[in-house]
């Protein structure tokens, strides 16, 4: 059974940084590619990050690039979202994700999802 795992969320001032944590269990995630979305209250869940399993990484264009860096350790089955430079408007409940290929993740396609961790920022 395939499960995945945030944590590291919680409350920070706007300007401050965070890094959040993902340990995927029930299979081997060097084979695959992980991501990070974010839902803020009365909005859509959006994209924020993905890296495949070789490394290759890509973000949302305007929200988070240069601010938001993720990472893999597959010793670790672990993927990481360092956040920098947060706003308020990044305040969401941040999800991972988990799938065959990048694009099953930018696309948010994946069938297997973790249960969010709340990052509020504040002003």
């Amino acid at each position: 059974q395939v499960r995945l795992v945030e944590s590291g969320g919680g409350l920070v001032q706007a300007g401050g940084s965070l890094r959040l944590s993902c340990e995927a269990a029930g299979l081997t995630i060097s084979a695959y590619a992980m991501g990070w979305f974010r839902q803020a209250p009365g909005k859509e869940r959006e994209f924020v990050a993905g890296i495949s399993w070789g490394g290759t990484t890509t973000y949302d264009k305007d929200s988070v690039k240069g601010r938001f860096t993720v990472s893999r350790d597959n010793a670790k089955t672990t993927v990481y979202l360092q956040m920098n430079s947060l706003k308020p408007e990044d305040t969401a409940i941040y999800y991972c994700t988990i799938g065959r290929a990048l694009v099953e993740i930018t696309g948010g396609s994946s069938e297997y999802w973790g249960q969010g961790t709340q990052v509020t920022v504040s002003s």
